[in-house]
């Protein structure tokens, strides 16, 4: 899976994982973080999450992180925000407010941009991954996150024989293992959702779980 699968969907407007509404954990778990005003939130594949204007209210600076220019000016015409725009490595930065976006790879991204984020909140990012990039993605990013880093993240489990992904099934076991080198990730909320999902259901899925987790820099 390549960055062309992810452009394809935004151009052709096949974007059914995109939600009208701020997720519900995240408002539930988020200030259980307790992180300072004003710090530096990753969003890392953020589309046009509204997950980041909630973000932003809360009083933290938002770092989104986007291949698709379609959905970062989306993100903005619909939220009424008016970006400034500037060219930076191999990418572009969207910024107005507490918001900015990044439109580019995620993996282009080093310690000078990624070491400055505090916090970190994926609800997309590894649930759109294949298995073979799950463990590269969460040590290039995690990895560089500043030190005593927090963050939140939500994946799916499910029955993967079931259904061909994205969004893929990524386990509390896949977790643990991702993760380990460098994050505790505590899982805190487990919960079944299929009777809210019912295009899941359509799809072939018996069960269908949401895993919430909290995230931080292992000592």
């Amino acid at each position: 899976m390549d960055a062309d699968f992810w452009l394809e969907r935004w151009r052709d407007g096949r974007t059914h994982f995109h939600q009208a509404r701020v997720t519900p954990l995240l408002a539930k778990y988020w200030p259980t973080l307790e992180l300072p005003t004003g710090s530096k939130v990753l969003v890392p594949l953020c589309g046009k999450s509204l997950d980041m204007v909630w973000l932003a209210q809360q009083g933290v600076q938002v770092l989104g992180v986007e291949l698709s220019a379609l959905a970062v000016e989306q993100f903005y015409a619909e939220n009424g925000l008016q970006a400034q725009v500037r060219e930076a490595g191999a990418g572009r930065y969207y910024q107005a407010g507490d918001i900015e976006i990044y439109c580019g790879d995620i993996f282009d991204l080093g310690p000078e941009v990624l070491g400055t984020c505090v916090g970190a909140y994926d609800r997309a990012a590894l649930v759109a991954l294949p298995a073979e990039m799950r463990a590269r993605y969460a040590r290039h990013v995690y990895g560089q996150l500043s030190d005593g880093y927090r963050g939140l993240l939500i994946t799916l489990d499910y029955d993967q024989a079931q259904m061909e992904g994205p969004p893929f099934s990524v386990n509390d076991a896949e977790v643990q293992a991702v993760y380990a080198g460098h994050s505790d990730a505590v899982l805190i909320d487990r919960r079944d959702i299929l009777a809210k999902e019912p295009k899941f259901a359509e799809r072939g899925l018996t069960q269908l779980d949401t895993l919430v987790y909290r995230l931080q820099r292992r000592p």
